[in-house]
């Protein structure tokens, strides 16, 4: 029996399902939603799953004027059993709390809101996409609906579950992409909110992310906002670089955002005994690397890239071509390894994968 009382209002008009190897990221949706209401004084109250439609919010709704939002990204995968498997998805509702304690959003339960998305997804199971390399975005956000123009924690929020079939994040999927380094704008600094995931730091990065696709890259890689000399990760991903053997990436700061993939990562690394370091690292060393020859490989992690290698960084004008802009022997192991591990296709001896009771149809 399930632990959360939900209802359920069907869609009595079920869309046409995406061709599953055409999938761009996060433009189509499925049937249905999950919704529940806070209410001071009351908590949240009122879980439901209605069909996928547009809500109507007060124009005042404090999230419009004064950005109280968070969210989370993750994904279900199809496995060649018919099996529905979830990555760690205790890990982004943990997150999604510690966003919301910053953000001064009430907690929710991590267990019920997993409870919810497990219902959601029985519903919609027929959406998860089983094409090489796609899977079903789960997008969890909360906003602040009550309306007041005043400065102040709102009184009143949404906590939502959508979901979307995706493809590959990039469209260059495991090919290189190519970074441009930011000089001039700063994504967040420590004590502000760079380390939730909350609307304001993305939106604080679309004039760089601008700039860059005029000039050709994929993604912006930020440095810190003080002295704009240390990394700090990429807009969409935390990133790694592999130095003379060992891989390092930036330690967590307080304006840096805590990936699940990420932490996943360094996991991995450990468990096979490579050498691996969290620390500060200037963007300078990294030149200093990629002079001497010993910059071997660059990737980002993420959950909607997995693993992204990076062909190319341009810092300043200086363009550091890395591993002639192939991917790299560890980047590639370890993108085959998680999703591996995601999909069901190798052996999970981590504990991360959560297999709903849920099944689909096995596949051919």
């Amino acid at each position: 029996m399930s632990k959360l009382p939900i209802l359920i209002r069907k869609s009595e008009t079920l869309k046409e399902k995406p061709d599953p190897n055409n999938l761009l990221f996060g433009r189509i949706f499925t049937d249905h939603m999950f919704i529940a209401d806070y209410t001071e004084g009351l908590g949240w109250h009122d879980h439901r799953i209605v069909p996928y439609e547009p809500i109507t919010l007060d124009p005042a709704a404090i999230v419009f004027h004064y950005g109280q939002t968070v969210f989370e990204g993750l994904k279900a995968f199809a496995s060649k059993e018919g099996t529905i498997r979830l990555f760690r998805p205790e890990e982004n509702m943990k997150r999604l709390n510690r966003s919301n304690e910053r953000m001064c959003i009430p907690q929710i339960n991590e267990e019920l809101a997993l409870d919810a998305l497990n219902q959601l997804l029985e519903l919609d199971k027929d959406w998860i996409p089983t094409a090489e390399g796609t899977s079903l975005y789960i997008r969890p956000f909360i906003i602040a609906t009550e309306s007041h123009l005043g400065v102040s924690s709102a009184k009143e929020y949404k906590f939502m579950i959508i979901l979307s079939p995706v493809g590959s994040y990039y469209k260059e999927g495991i090919h290189p992409v190519k970074i441009l380094v930011e000089n001039n704008f700063v994504r967040a600094v420590a004590g502000g909110t760079g380390n939730a995931k909350t609307a304001g730091n993305y939106a604080s990065a679309l004039k760089a992310q601008e700039v860059a696709d005029r000039e050709g890259y994929s993604q912006v890689l930020w440095l810190d906002g003080l002295e704009k000399k240390y990394i700090e990760e990429v807009g969409s991903m935390n990133i790694f670089f592999k130095i003379n053997g060992e891989v390092v990436t930036p330690a967590l700061n307080g304006s840096i955002l805590e990936g699940i993939t990420r932490k996943s990562i360094l996991e991995l690394l450990r468990y096979w005994e490579m050498p691996v370091t969290e620390r500060k690292i200037s963007i300078a060393e990294i030149q200093e690397a990629h002079a001497n020859g010993q910059l071997e490989e660059v990737f980002g992690t993420g959950t909607a890239a997995v693993i992204s290698p990076v062909g190319e960084l341009n810092w300043n004008g200086h363009k550091m071509v890395v591993g002639n802009g192939e991917t790299g022997p560890i980047s590639k192991k370890l993108y085959e390894t998680l999703t591996g591990i995601q999909t069901g296709k190798i052996e999970d001896p981590f504990d991360w994968v959560v297999k709903l009771e849920k099944s689909l149809t096995p596949q051919a």
